[in-house]
């Protein structure tokens, strides 16, 4: 079976991902949905075999999957695309995870992204951060703003991936890309030398660890814009979960660095469209202001920033995952149904879509006397 014939199946019906397991006929995941591809026969364990051996191509790929059992890496058909590849063992027989990645970046509007991201993207220093599940578009999202950014800075950008994903190419900046295991060793060290490399943007693929979430906030304080992901819901558990990774008596000194270098956090979950046509972001967007730099730093106020950023809407763009689906709704870009399933608090998001006022939640106020993002 092979291997750029399953790919081209998985990108002529807008496959997201593809999983080869021996026993199985390729399944490919389209607008969040397992299905099966239609095969004369399941993949064998030669089949398995043959497609890793075209997959890893160079001595340091195979020494590492058969030094680690798993290993990442990229894969590239002319003409059809590039991919995103996991090689793993399950069972002692080679399982692989393939994630399509789109061809060239796209705009905010086309992402349907918020366009106070826009006014992020504009940043010259501190630290953005992309979150959610695995799957959920962050790559996507930090992409388009590193191409944004292209297009209207003079400026070097080094990228720091694993594997490269997007293949940037040079606009009005430079653009790096170093990819894990080809091109550096880890993220941590990559970073600590990116800081040498004069660098205006640097982009984290995964703030992974302790070494690389303390290097980067470091190189957000010495005057670099550096974006990065985290595996968070939305805004109040990121900033949890980066303290967390320090011992308690450096959280104080944490939670003021945080506050000084922060510049907005963007959470996403990706939805299905009302028209079956794809998915589209329900997006979370926390900006630092004033207030939101308060919580940050006060432990025990925390928690109120999604009040927060559900009160900053039409002051500062900012908008909680509820109030973004709301926005698609009334865009009919996704049904009601689909809005109340994703929703934090479906009863409450029921009330307002029939515009009825709970008298115990004002975070809606400013959504109401607009009820469309603001312009920038």
């Amino acid at each position: 079976m092979d291997l750029n014939d399953i790919l081209k199946a998985a990108v002529k019906n807008s496959a997201s991902d593809i999983h080869l397991k021996v026993g199985l006929p390729p399944i490919v995941r389209i607008n969040g949905k397992l299905v099966p591809l239609k095969v004369p026969q399941p993949l064998r364990v030669e089949d398995l075999n043959a497609i890793s051996d075209r997959i890893l191509v160079s001595t340091e790929q195979k020494e590492r999957f058969e030094n680690n059992h798993e290993v990442d890496c990229s894969y590239s058909v002319p003409g059809l695309g590039r991919f995103r590849v996991n090689l793993f063992l399950q069972r002692s027989t080679i399982g692989i995870a393939i994630r399509v990645i789109a061809i060239g970046t796209l705009s905010f509007e086309e992402l349907h992204l918020p366009r106070v991201i826009e006014k992020l993207a504009l940043e010259t220093r501190g630290l953005i951060l992309c979150t959610g599940t695995t799957g959920s578009g962050k790559s996507t999202t930090l992409a388009s703003i590193v191409d944004f950014i292209n297009n209207h800075r003079s400026c070097h950008i080094l990228t720091i991936e694993d594997p490269i994903e997007f293949l940037l190419r040079d606009r009005k900046s430079i653009i790096n890309q170093r990819e894990i295991g080809a091109d550096t060793s880890t993220f941590a060290g990559a970073l600590k030398n990116a800081l040498r490399q004069d660098p205006d943007v640097i982009l984290v693929g995964e703030m992974r660890d302790f070494d690389t979430i303390e290097t980067a906030i470091m190189a957000a304080e010495t005057g670099h814009l550096v974006l990065s992901t985290l595996h968070t819901l939305d805004a109040a558990e990121t900033i949890n979960r980066i303290i967390g990774v320090f011992p308690p008596y450096q959280h104080k000194q944490v939670r003021i660095q945080l506050a000084s270098i922060l510049k907005g956090v963007i959470s996403q979950r990706l939805v299905p469209r009302s028209d079956a046509t794809g998915r589209v972001p329900a997006v979370e967007v926390m900006i630092n202001t004033a207030r939101v730099r308060e919580y940050i730093e006060d432990k025990d106020k925390t928690k109120k920033i999604r009040e927060a950023i559900a009160q900053g809407y039409v002051s500062y763009g900012m908008q909680t995952f509820d109030q973004s689906l709301m926005a698609l709704h009334k865009e009919n870009l996704i049904s009601m149904e689909e809005a109340l399933r994703q929703a934090s608090n479906p009863e409450d998001f029921a009330l307002r879509v029939r515009g009825v006022s709970s008298t115990s939640d004002l975070t809606w106020d400013d959504f109401d006397k607009d009820g469309t993002p603001p312009k920038e």
